[in-house]
C-alpha cells in the first residue's frame, strides 16, 4: 500500500515535470525531447539529490552535445558520427568522474545528430539551455510538488522490524530447546536473519534520505522529535538484530543447565519475544522481574564457569554466559525501545 502511494507520487510528478518542460520549451521554439529526457532522469527520491545530480548533468549533457555538434561537422550524419559521439561521451565523462549524468548524456548525444543541420554553435546552446530547462522544472516540481516524506514509511518498518526481531528470537528459543545436532532449522533461520538485515538497511536508506530532505522542507518540533526518536529505535533495532546474530552462531550443545533452569531462561525467552511482537502488551514492571531473574542465572553461571576448573585456562566465556549477555542485552534495549515513549502503543 505505501509502495504504491511513493510510485503514485513519482508519477505524478514526472508528468507535471514533463508538461511543463514541453510547455515552455514549445513557448520558445525549442525542440522539447532533450528538456523532456532531462526532467525525467532528474525527479530523484530527494530535493537534494534533485539538485546534486542536476548540477553534474548539466555539464554531463554539455560535453554529449559538443562532441554531437563536432563528430557530424565531421563526418555528417553517418553510423560513424553516432559511434564516436557515443564512445567519446562515455570516456570524458567516465574520467571526469560524471557519472550521473553520464547515461543522459550518451542518450542526448546521439538523439541531437537526428536534429542538427546546420548552425552548429547556435544549436549547442540551444541544447544547453533545453537542459537547464529540464532540470530546474525537476527539481521545482520535486520541492513543491508531493514533497518527498519519509517519516511515515520509517516508522511504519520500525513497527514490522520490531515483530520481526521478537519472531527471530522465537526462533532461537526454538533451537534452545533442540540441541544443535538435531535442529534441522539452520538455513530458515540464517535466512529470516539476512531478511531481517536487509529491511534495516533499506529503513537506513529512508532515514538518509528524510535527513537530506530535512535541508529542503523544515520539519516542526513535533517531526522533528519523532524523526530524532525514529533515528534511536533504528540504532537500537539493529543491536538486537546483532545480539540474537551472536544468539544464531553460539554453540548450544552440552549446556549444564538444569531442566528447571533451561525451563525457566526459555519462559524469559518467550516473554522477551512476546514483547517485540505485540508491544502494546509491554509490562514494564514484568519486564524487569525478568531481567533481575536473568541477571541471577548470569552471575551464578559466570561463578560456576570460574569456579569449574581449577587450572591455568579456566573456562570465562562459556556457552551458558554468552546466552545470558545476549539476552540481557536484548532486554534492555527493548527496554529503551517500548519503555521510554508512546509509539509503539496503540
Amino acid at each position: 500500500m505505501k509502495k504504491y502511494k511513493f510510485i503514485g507520487s513519482r508519477v505524478v510528478k514526472t508528468g507535471v515535470a514533463v508538461l511543463v518542460t514541453s510547455f515552455i520549451c514549445q513557448w520558445m521554439g525549442w525542440p522539447a525531447v532533450f528538456a523532456v529526457i532531462t526532467a525525467i532522469v532528474t525527479i530523484e527520491p530527494t530535493v537534494s539529490d534533485s539538485i546534486k545530480k542536476g548540477i553534474i548533468r548539466l555539464p554531463a549533457s554539455a560535453i554529449g552535445s559538443a562532441y554531437a555538434v563536432f563528430f557530424i561537422s565531421v563526418f555528417g550524419n553517418s553510423p560513424i558520427t553516432y559511434t564516436a559521439a557515443a564512445v567519446f561521451t562515455i570516456i570524458t565523462c567516465y574520467k571526469l568522474k560524471l557519472h550521473s549524468g553520464l547515461l543522459v548524456a550518451t542518450l542526448t548525444s546521439v538523439a541531437m545528430i537526428e536534429v542538427i543541420h546546420g548552425n552548429f554553435l547556435i544549436a549547442f546552446f540551444i541544447r544547453l539551455g533545453t537542459t537547464s530547462i529540464g532540470l530546474l522544472v525537476s527539481t521545482a516540481v520535486n520541492m513543491f510538488i508531493l514533497p518527498p516524506n519519509y517519516s511515515n514509511s520509517i516508522l511504519m518498518n520500525i513497527h514490522s522490524l520490531l515483530k520481526a526481531t521478537g519472531e527471530e528470537l522465537l526462533d532461537v528459543s526454538t533451537k534452545m530447546v533442540h540441541e544443535a545436532s538435531t535442529y534441522t532449522n539452520e538455513a530458515t533461520l540464517q535466512k529470516s536473519f539476512s531478511q531481517v538485515k536487509r529491511n534495516l538497511d533499506k529503513t537506513d536508506v529512508l532515514i538518509q534520505f528524510q535527513n537530506e530532505e530535512g535541508k529542503y522542507h523544515r520539519l516542526n518540533e513535533k517531526e522533528k522529535k519523532l524523526f530524532e526518536e525514529e533515528k534511536e529505535k533504528i540504532s537500537a533495532l539493529r543491536l538486537i538484530h546483532y545480539h540474537i546474530g551472536n544468539l544464531i552462531n553460539t554453540p548450544l550443545v552440552d549446556l549444564s543447565w538444569t531442566k528447571e533452569e533451561s525451563a525457566n531462561i526459555l519462559a524469559t525467552v518467550e516473554a522477551l519475544a512476546e514483547s517485540m511482537i505485540y508491544p502494546d502488551r509491554y509490562n514494564k514492571i514484568k519486564h524487569q522481574e525478568e531481567i533481575h531473574k536473568l541477571m541471577e542465572h548470569f552471575w551464578i553461571s559466570k561463578r560456576n564457569a570460574t569456579n569449574e576448573k581449577e587450572n591455568e585456562n579456566p573456562t570465562f566465556f562459556t556457552a551458558e554466559i554468552i546466552i545470558l549477555y545476549e539476552l540481557l542485552s536484548i532486554y534492555k534495549l527493548v527496554e529503551k525501545l517500548l519503555g521510554e515513549s508512546n509509539t509503539f502503543k496503540k
